[in-house]
This record gives structure tokens, sequence and C-alpha cells, in this order.
């Protein structure tokens, strides 16, 4: 066994001599992939970002750069051509990978430019356009027969024509806004990433303050679909540059942040397997030509029996660390596509074993809803069969430790704040 492990140490030592992973942005989903990447060939990686966050401080294993003015077009093609005169003699392989939806769209629209010296492992600047907008999203799940809850699309000219929107549905619905990207910059009293609605005065309420911010996109209204955090479902999945889907991984959310602007974060999340979901969105990736990381949310709605999608993420999750977690590591992938050149043989649909958690023990005890589902997360603790993104200890000096453990056990306050049973 021994001589087995030193086996593939020393070819993965050879193999992260032809390459550097860049990582676009510094939170949570940078740690993860930086620890897959590390985990795999113990390389170390570079991020660059906006700014300093949290989640990748005093770390060993990725570097944060941090540039002003690099999440907005102008600054952000600045630092990358410079990066490019920097690497220009460098013989290693550069795989360029965004952590966010704002680096995502970024590198999409200079994709191009920066395929001349970097491996760009995405989709191109149409196809993200069309996906990363929830309206032509929906458009797209209807044209290829993919469930979505039922919507009603808001345009601030609607709202202006008719300051009480009429809904074609009842009430509890969700609101979201269309263009996250422009969302980011939109700022309010009684701002959330996301809203459920209780009654048409709240609905007018909250569609006034988010247009008289400044925000012009269109905005989501869907049917509610009942039902708490555990009727979630989050699919991950790597498509290689010849649209081959490579591997697909689905998991169980039984939590959710509570806190406004991070509502729809997951903080726990099961394994779990269902071939018939993965082939279905198998082939709709396939048709399309996708290419890179997807990350597809859904909720099981009871009254049809149906999982409903509620968007794609052009790349990997904040919380997909899972997949690692469970065995299935995100950086081999990508290394095995772009760097070895691996052919595709055939797609993988994970089954992992551990259950991934971005919070405390004791909030998940507390405040998962009772069921089997929870039965099954507490043994998985019992079993010890758990992990999260940032408690690893391959890279826990005192102040990383203490660093994350506040980032933990900050999350109690957030719930007695801001929990609420759906």
């Amino acid at each position: 066994m021994n001589e087995r492990k030193n086996v593939i140490l020393t070819v993965n030592e050879k193999i992260k001599e032809q390459f550097q992973p860049i990582l676009l942005g510094s939170d949570i989903n940078v740690y993860g992939m930086a620890r897959s990447f590390y985990e795999e060939y113990g390389i170390v990686s570079e991020a660059h970002s906006a700014a300093f966050l949290s989640a990748t401080k005093y770390s060993k294993i990725v570097n944060v750069h941090a540039h002003q003015g690099f999440s907005e077009p102008e600054g952000f093609i600045k630092t990358m051509r410079e990066l490019m005169k920097q690497y220009a003699n460098d013989s290693r392989k550069l795989l360029l990978v965004p952590c966010g939806d704002v680096y995502t769209e970024l590198v999409t629209h200079y994709k191009d430019e920066l395929s001349q010296r970097f491996i760009c492992p995405t989709v191109d600047a149409k196809t993200q356009e069309v996906l990363s907008n929830k309206v032509s999203f929906y458009e797209t799940c209807e044209k290829y027969d993919l469930p979505y809850p039922k919507t009603l699309i808001i345009t601030k000219e609607l709202f202006h024509e008719t300051p009480s929107v009429e809904l074609p549905f009842e009430f509890p619905v969700a609101l979201k806004p269309a263009n996250s990207v422009e969302y980011l910059d939109v700022d309010f009293e009684g701002r959330k990433k996301a809203f459920i609605i209780g009654d048409q005065k709240e609905l007018d309420d909250v569609l006034a303050k988010i247009y008289h911010a400044g925000y012009t996109s269109e905005m989501i209204c869907q049917d509610f679909i009942p039902g708490d955090d555990s009727r979630m479902r989050v699919l991950n999945a790597y498509v290689d540059q010849q649209h081959n889907v490579r591997m697909m991984c689905l998991g169980h959310p039984l939590l959710e942040d509570p806190t406004p602007q991070s509502v729809g974060n997951y903080v726990a999340i099961m394994p779990d397997y269902n071939e018939e979901i993965c082939k279905k969105i198998k082939s709709f990736l396939e048709e399309i030509k996708y290419s890179g990381f997807a990350n597809f949310d859904m909720k099981y709605d009871e009254r049809d029996g149906e999982y409903k999608l509620f968007e794609i993420n052009l790349r990997q999750g904040r919380s997909s660390f899972f997949v690692t977690l469970g065995g299935y590591n995100l950086a081999k992938y990508l290394v095995e596509d772009y760097i070895l050149e691996t052919p595709f043989t055939e797609t993988v649909y994970g089954k992992g074993d551990k259950l991934w958690i971005g919070v405390p023990k004791r909030i998940l005890k507390k405040y998962i809803t009772d069921g089997p589902d929870k039965d099954e997360a507490m043994n998985y603790l019992k079993n010890k069969q758990y992990g999260s993104t940032i408690f690893y200890k391959e890279d826990m000096s005192i102040k990383r430790y203490l660093l994350v453990q506040h980032i933990f056990y900050s999350y109690y306050g957030r719930y007695k704040e801001y929990f609420r049973k759906k």
C-alpha cells in the first residue's frame, strides 16, 4: 500500500510541474478549489481578487493578490494583461479558474484574448449571456423540456406602468433578480439575495425599493415550492472541452444560511444519488455544447413529484467542495482534461460518503428539520463521516485556526437573529 502511495505521489509531483492554477476571487469557493488542487497534486494556487476575504487569509495553499478595480472590466483586463506578460516565459500551462459570477462573466467576455496565454475552462460569451440571465435561462429550460417553477417576469417598465403587479399564481411567492451581477451593486434597506413574499403589499413594497435603488433588469417572481431547505438538491457537473460530461455529483442540502445577504447559500449537504435527474441534465449540457463546471440548484415539488430548476451557476458552487470531500476531486477533472489530455471514457455519477458542513454541528442539530433526513445527517456526524471546506489540518497555523473558528461560530448569532422555519 505504501509503495503504491509513493508511486502516486511521484506521478503527481511530475504533473504539478506542468501547470499552475490561477483562481479568480478570494472567498470560500476559491479556498475549496485551492484545497482540491493541493490535496491531489500538492500544488499551491495563485489567486487574484478585488479584495482579501476571510476564507483565504493566513493560508499556505493559496496566495491571494488583491487589485483595485479587479471586478470591473477595465481593471480586470488591465491586471490580466500584466499577468500575461509576467508569465510570458513560463513553460507551465496556466489554468484560469473563475470562482464567482462576476469573474466568470469577465473571463467569458475576454476569453479570446485571455486564451492566448491562459487555459480558460468556461463557456463562450454567448452561452454565458443566455444561461446567466434567469429570464433567458428559463426560456432555455422551456426549449429543452427542463422543469422549473411557474414564473412571472417583471420588468422595470411593467412595474412603473402597474405599481401593483397582478400574479397568475397564489402567495407566497419567491422573488429574485434576473441579473445577479447587476444586483450586486444595488443597495437598499432590507436588501436580500432573494425574498419569500407573503402578500401583495409586501411584493409591491419590495419591488419599489429594488427599482428605486437603481436596479434596471428584470425581476423573477415564482410560485413558491412548499417545504423547507431539505427539499433542495444541488447538482455539480464537469464538462470537458469536447463537451462530454465527465462527472456529475448530486447533493442533498439540509440547511441554508438565514442571513439576508446570504440566503440560498448551503451550510449542510448530504450525499445523494438520482441517475434520472443526472441523465436529463447531462443530455442538456451536451446538446448546448457546454464546457467547464456547472452548478444547478433545484427543489422537489411534492405537488407533481418533479425536481424544478432554479438556476445554473456557470462555475463550481461555493459549497462544491462537498464533491471533493465525497471522493471526486474537482481539480482532478480539470487537470485530466486540459493538462494530461486524458481521453473521455464514461460519465461518472458520484456517490459520496460524507456530510459536508459549513457551520458548527450544534447548529445542524438544532435547526435541521426533524425527520429521516436529519436522522441520516446525525448518523454521519456520529460516525465522524463529515468535513468542511475551511477546516483543513494541512493548512492550520494558530492564526488561521482562530480565524476559521471565528467564521464558524459567527453563525450562532446569525441563526438566532434571522432563522425562521419555512
